[in-house]
C-alpha cells in the first residue's frame, strides 16, 4: 500500500512532530509510507519537501497572501486563524499519482485550500492535531458555534467586522461532501468532532499519538543532572511549551498560581529546595518572582537534551487550558517521569491519576498544587509512579502499537473506496 501523508512541517511544532512520528510508525508495520511536507528541516530521505527555490518560494508566498484576511476579523478568538482560500494544485497532482491513500494532517497556512480537499478522490484519512478541520477558520473555540453551525445569529457579540470564521465554515460545508475518515488523538477530541455541525456523521476513530519508546527511554536522573549542569538532590519541577508563557492555552499562569500556593508551604521536606525549569522559551528580560529558583533552557531542537530534561525532573507540570493530545506528557512518560496536569482535553487520555502522576480539577490552581506536592512527596513514600508512566508508554503509545491501529484503519477506509 502506497500512502502519502500530508503535513505543513516535518519538525515545527506539536502537529508537525506528530505527523513525523505517525509516518514512521506505519512505515515501521510495513506501510510504503511518504511524508510531504511545505517546509522541510530534518534529513530524512523519506520526507519530501518543494524540490525547486520558485517551489518554496510559492509555498511561502500562499502563506503571506492569506495574511490580510485575519485583519477583517475584530474581536474574534485568539490564535491562529485559517481561511484556506488560495488554490495549491495538491488534489490534482495527489489524484494523477500512483498513491493508494492520502493521510491529511495539519495542513494550514495555505498549504491546501478548502476547495483542494474537496476535490481529493482517493481514499481519504484526515488526523486531527486541533479543531480546525470542524470549525470556522479558528484552530481552538469555546464556542458552540461548530456545534450548531456558523450563522449570523450565533455570531459571538463581541466581533465585528468580515465574519471570517462563518465565511470559512460554510466554505467547508460546500465543499466537503465525501466525508473522510477521522482520527483523532484523544477521546476528547473524538467528542467535539461527533457534537459538530459539519462531521458529526463522518466516522471517527481514536489513536493516539506515537512515540519511539526505543528511543524515548529513561536515563539515570544523577547521570542526566549531571550532563545539564542541574543540583542532584533538590526536587526538580519541568515546565515547557514553545513560546513558554505567551500562549494562554499553554497555562503558565495556572502554574504561577499554584507555586504561589505553595511559597508559604516551602518548608515541607518535598518542597524543600524546588527549583522549576522551563524549556521552550529564553529567560524574560523581567520576570514575575515565583518564590523558588526558576532557570530556562532556551529553545530545544535537540530530542537528546529534551530526554535529559525529562528523566532529570522528578514531575513535569502540563498545566494547559486545552490539549489535543499532549505531547510533552506523553513524552515525559516514556521518560518514566510523571506528570502533574488538569484532567481536560487530551491530557485526560495520557495521565491516569494517582498511578503515572495527577490530574487536578480544571483550572483549580491551587489543587494544582496540591498535585505538584503529592508527586514530590510519592518520589519516596508512595506509588511507583516513574514505572507506572513508562509501563503505560510502552502499552498504549509505543510506535507499533498506534502504526498497527493506523493500518487496519487504512484498510477499512481502502476497503470503502
Amino acid at each position: 500500500m502506497n500512502v502519502v501523508h500530508l503535513n505543513y512541517s516535518d519538525s515545527i511544532g506539536g502537529a508537525a512532530r506528530a505527523a513525523h512520528r505517525i509516518h514512521h510508525a506505519v512505515r515501521g508495520v510495513g506501510v510504503n509510507s511518504t511524508l510531504r511536507v511545505n517546509r522541510a528541516t530534518l534529513s530524512d530521505p523519506t520526507v519530501v519537501g518543494p524540490a525547486t527555490a520558485p517551489g518554496r518560494l510559492l509555498a511561502k508566498a500562499r502563506r503571506i497572501l492569506a495574511t490580510p484576511w485575519q485583519s477583517l476579523l475584530k474581536g474574534g478568538s485568539p490564535g491562529l486563524h485559517s481561511p484556506a482560500c488560495i488554490p495549491s494544485g495538491w488534489a490534482s497532482r495527489l489524484n494523477a499519482s500512483a498513491t493508494d491513500l492520502v493521510h491529511l494532517h495539519w495542513i494550514n497556512c495555505e498549504m491546501m485550500s478548502i476547495a483542494d480537499i474537496g476535490r481529493l478522490t482517493k481514499p481519504v484519512v484526515w488526523t486531527l492535531h486541533d479543531m480546525w478541520a470542524f470549525s470556522g477558520a479558528e484552530h481552538y473555540t469555546e464556542g458552540h458555534r461548530y456545534r450548531d453551525g456558523y450563522s449570523a445569529a450565533n455570531r459571538p457579540p463581541r466581533e465585528s467586522g468580515f465574519d471570517l470564521d462563518r465565511w470559512t465554515w460554510r466554505r467547508k460545508q460546500r465543499h466537503w461532501q465525501r466525508p473522510f475518515e477521522i482520527v483523532t488523538p484523544s477521546r476528547w477530541l473524538a467528542g467535539c468532532v461527533e457534537q459538530s455541525a459539519l462531521m458529526r456523521d463522518w466516522p471517527v476513530t481514536v489513536i493516539p499519538n506515537p512515540i519511539d519508546t526505543d528511543v524515548w527511554r529513561p536515563v539515570d536522573k544523577q547521570h542526566a543532572r549531571q550532563l545539564l549542569n542541574l543540583p542532584p538532590e533538590a526536587p526538580i519541577l519541568l515546565f515547557g511549551a514553545l513560546g513558554g508563557d505567551e500562549d494562554p492555552r499553554k497555562g503558565f499562569d495556572l502554574l504561577r498560581d499554584a507555586l504561589q500556593h505553595l511559597r508559604g508551604r516551602s518548608k515541607g521536606k518535598e518542597l524543600n529546595g524546588l527549583e522549576l525549569v522551563v524549556f521552550g522559551q529564553l529567560a524574560p528580560s523581567h520576570e514575575t518572582p515565583l518564590g523558588f529558583p526558576v532557570r530556562h533552557t532556551g529553545y530545544l531542537h535537540d530530542d537528546e537534551k529534551l530526554r535529559l530534561l525529562y528523566s532529570a525532573a522528578d514531575a513535569v507540570a502540563v498545566p494547559s487550558r486545552l490539549e489535543t493530545f499532549g505531547q510533552t506528557a506523553s513524552e515525559a512518560h516514556a521518560c518514566a517521569t510523571p506528570v502533574v496536569a488538569f484532567n481536560t482535553g487530551g491530557l485526560a487520555d495520557i495521565v491516569a491519576h494517582r498511578e503515572t502522576g495527577y490530574l487536578a480539577k480544571p483550572f483549580d490552581a491551587q489543587d494544582l498544587a496540591a498535585g505538584i506536592e503529592w508527586v514530590l512527596g510519592a518520589k519516596t513514600a508512595g506509588p511507583n509512579l516513574n514505572a507506572a508512566a513508562r509501563e503505560r508508554t510502552c502499552r498504549l503509545w509505543d510506535s507499533r502499537v498506534v502504526g498497527r491501529h493506523y493500518a487496519d484503519v487504512y484498510a477499512r477506509t481502502m476497503a470503502i473506496g
